[in-house]
């Protein structure tokens, strides 16, 4: 199985948090790399700058994207929880979000209007620390 884009990683991530307790971002990772069925060579795959693993960044980006629209919030470095917003897209079922789903919410399309002039708007932007 190849590594799953952000995009894909995004209802997982949102699923795994529904129970609405605090979840480590680490603890995640590693969910959802036994739920892709992801083998070692593939966890340990690096982007092409080499600082970092790539499906690391990948649930990163899905939880940034998911931050920005309001499904999931950070009490804290390395911890998010989801939102009654998030609990809402869930009780709709959908079978995938991605980001065509989440312009649906104002704050999301602000987040993704702020990038640089000339960027391309499918490709995530730069994850966060926390």
């Amino acid at each position: 199985m190849a590594i799953p884009d952000y995009q894909t990683l995004m209802l997982p991530l949102l699923r795994i948090s529904r129970d609405r307790g605090e979840h480590k971002f680490r603890d995640t990772v590693e969910a959802l790399a036994l739920e892709f069925q992801l083998t070692s060579d593939e966890r340990s795959e690096l982007l092409p700058s080499g600082t970092a693993f790539l499906f690391d960044n990948r649930v990163g980006w899905a939880r940034t994207y998911l931050k920005q629209a309001g499904l999931l919030e950070s009490p804290k470095r390395g911890i998010f929880r989801i939102t009654e917003r998030g609990l809402a897209v869930l009780a709709k079922d959908p079978t995938r979000v991605d980001v065509k789903y989440l312009d649906q919410f104002d704050e999301f399309r602000d987040f993704r209007s702020r990038r640089p002039e000339g960027e391309d708007s499918s490709r995530p932007l730069a994850v966060g620390a926390d």
